[in-house]
């Protein structure tokens, strides 16, 4: 299986959102069809159905809380042309139709590790799909791994901002987020112009980087199926770690906690925070935290 036949932008990595194409266009497991049947025997605590008419503000991660459809679930994907539905699910390798897609893109992601150059594999690979009606929307919001984004059907706008940018996102949300002691940072009207937005067909790829700020708009013109596949990198779970360094030293200094030194990639403060605080969690008899989402 060649998922991604024209190669990725190792340089990019985590760097910034690019396009690239991918070669699992009329696989099987993508379709409406095997999904029908697939989604609902997964666990219910890994499928997560709203409404589809949400708000850039609203929260992603209680949508299908708040925003409770009227349909149920089988009857949503299979009238999705008629309803507003957002439907999110969790780790569909589960199901065998999609264990093989899971193993060829984690092949492919330590590929694409080692032509950036970074030593080690890739950790704590899943698998999301999302399935939603036209004009459906995603709202701003940041995650705590890196990912491929793929489109089987429909099309969509997704806005992708710069990683690390204070301004989009406080180095202080950032820290709270990954920290889990808080939700995601919330989205402000004036972010708007600061983002790239891809114009995301069938057949294309799209990577957003870690922590990196984006939103999603589904086309008006059909049903709207992609599939992501998110994982930790070498570099991103050490800078997952400084940021919890950062979170606690912020929280130990108390007032002056703001004259912490921000966390960035590449930054020899940020490597050294990082390999603090895995030595404290060793210490403490602790393994490193496994993906949360």
């Amino acid at each position: 299986m060649d998922a991604f036949p024209d190669g990725l932008d190792a340089s990019a990595l985590d760097r910034r959102g690019y396009l690239a194409r991918h070669g699992l266009l009329g696989h099987p497991a993508l379709s409406l069809e095997n999904l029908a049947t697939v989604v609902p025997r997964l666990p219910p605590s890994d499928v997560f159905h709203s409404n589809g008419r949400l708000d850039l503000g609203n929260s992603l991660d209680s949508a299908h809380v708040d925003h409770r459809p009227a349909e149920r679930l089988e009857e949503a994907i299979v009238r999705l042309r008629d309803v507003q539905a957002y439907i999110m699910v969790r780790s569909p390798e589960r199901d065998a139709s999609f264990r093989e897609l899971h193993d060829a893109l984690c092949a492919e992601m330590n590929a694409h590790l080692r032509d950036a150059g970074q030593q080690g594999a890739i950790s704590d690979a899943k698998l999301y799909l999302f399935i939603a009606s036209p004009n459906a929307v995603t709202p701003f919001h940041i995650d705590r791994y890196s990912t491929f984004l793929l489109q089987f059907r429909g099309t969509k706008e997704v806005t992708v901002f710069t990683p690390w940018d204070p301004e989009v996102v406080s180095d202080l949300d950032t820290e709270r987020y990954v920290r889990h002691d808080t939700g995601r940072p919330g989205w402000r009207p004036e972010l708007a112009s600061r983002g790239t937005t891809f114009t995301f067909r069938p057949g294309e790829a799209l990577h957003i980087p870690f922590v990196a700020g984006h939103h999603v708009c589904n086309g008006a013109d059909d049903v709207s199926i992609s599939m992501s596949v998110i994982f930790r990198t070498p570099e991103t779970r050490t800078l997952t770690s400084a940021l919890n360094f950062n979170r606690r030293l912020r929280r130990a200094l108390g007032p002056l906690g703001n004259r912490v030194h921000p966390i960035r990639p590449g930054d020899r403060w940020s490597l050294a925070k990082g390999r603090a605080w895995d030595g404290l969690r060793r210490l403490a008899g602790r393994q490193p935290a496994p993906l949360a989402t």
